[in-house]
């Protein structure tokens, strides 16, 4: 029990023997009602002070979750800045990824285009390189052709009878006209027709070729009844000679007969010996089609 309680109830005691019971009962009814109202407060208080307490737990755990926020954020912005230090670089590597792929592919065109001009030029070296091939074939082929034809002739061209010539990428073989016909004739010297006929039998020997036989003169003009020019002789000529080799034995599918007069020289007209070598009848070895290859131009 408290003092204050018993000092009231004291005065009440005191009270009674003084003052009328109407007012004791009044007064014990009102310290009744102070008691609890003192009780009531002293709750009130309690509660409130465990209120208090409750919100300053409340208010400190708010405040520790304010200074984590705040770490957080805190956090949160270096790791932005960051984020940002890193987005700038990675856009700016990107950037130059970009403009390096860009190069990139202008190169890769470039070196495409480059690669088709190059498959193109290589091609045509390609093409070039087996013209040249063939060409190269063609020129030993006939390299060894006319070995074997001066391997053949050399009797003839030893007694001075015939040569054996290149001309124009041609085998040819000359015949003086002295050796074959009188000045100004074209009926064949028993001397020539046994030439012509050693000619024949050499000719018959190289498989499916064709032969051109060409009269040529000199400069000297020539009028008569017969021929009116040495285009007239020199063609005349030809014919007899082809004559000749048909009937010794080459096929007459495969000779021609043409006259060039004076008009296709070997030597200039100024002396007698010039005229000599420029009278002459010429059997061309004719090119089969694979030997006409063409070296192609250089670009």
């Amino acid at each position: 029990m408290s003092t204050r309680f018993v000092l009231a109830i004291s005065c009440a005691a005191l009270l009674v023997a003084c003052v009328p019971k109407d007012r004791y009962d009044a007064a014990l009814t009102d310290a009744k009602k102070a008691k609890d109202g003192a009780a009531q407060c002293a709750a009130d208080r309690d509660k409130a002070n465990a209120e208090v307490g409750r919100l300053t737990d409340a208010l400190k755990q708010l405040q520790e979750l304010a200074d984590q926020r705040d770490k957080a954020l805190a956090d949160a912005q270096v790791g932005t800045h960051d984020l940002q230090t890193k987005l700038d670089d990675a856009t700016a590597v990107n950037a130059e990824l970009r403009a390096g792929l860009e190069r990139l592919g202008k190169n890769a065109d470039s070196l495409l285009a480059e690669k088709g001009n190059l498959s193109t030029a290589l091609a045509e070296a390609k093409a070039r390189l087996e013209e040249l091939r063939k060409a190269q074939a063609a020129a030993d082929a006939r390299a060894q052709l006319f070995k074997q034809l001066a391997m053949k002739f050399h009797k003839m061209i030893d007694s001075g009878q015939l040569k054996v010539r290149l001309r124009d990428g041609r085998m040819v073989i000359e015949l003086a006209n002295d050796v074959l016909f009188d000045s100004g004739q074209t009926t064949m010297k028993p001397e020539g027709q046994k030439a012509i006929a050693d000619v024949a039998a050499v000719l018959r020997t190289i498989g499916n070729r064709h032969f051109q036989v060409a009269g040529h003169t000199d400069n000297v003009p020539i009028t008569t009844a017969k021929f009116a020019s040495n285009w007239e002789l020199s063609t005349e000529r030809a014919v007899v000679v082809v004559r000749y080799l048909v009937a010794h034995g080459l096929r007459p599918d495969l000779v021609s007969a043409a006259g060039y007069g004076e008009f296709d020289p070997v030597a200039s007209n100024d002396t007698p010996a010039n005229k000599a070598k420029n009278r002459r009848i010429e059997i061309t070895l004719q090119p089969n089609i694979d030997e006409l290859v063409g070296i192609p131009e250089g670009k």
